[in-house]
């Protein structure tokens, strides 16, 4: 993990095409704002986590006993 000390204005790069501004800083609190191309997802971690979860649970459907499931198919 790389972490870095930067002030209000300054950036950091993220490749060529990612550029992070750090906006604001008021006590615990950063404010940061993201320029990345449009097919870049970003999230905020909580909610990346949250999205995570509910694709594991939607992969598992309730119910099923995977062991009763046939082994071999075809």
């Amino acid at each position: 993990m790389l972490v870095l000390t930067r002030k209000p204005r300054q950036q950091i790069m993220i490749g060529d095409d990612i550029i992070v501004n750090v906006v604001d800083v008021q006590g615990d609190n950063v404010r940061i704002a993201i320029d990345a191309p449009r097919e870049v997802k970003i999230y905020r971690g909580e909610i990346y986590y949250a999205i995570q979860e509910e694709n594991r649970q939607a992969a598992m459907p309730d119910g099923v006993d995977i062991k009763s499931l046939p082994k071999d198919v075809g």
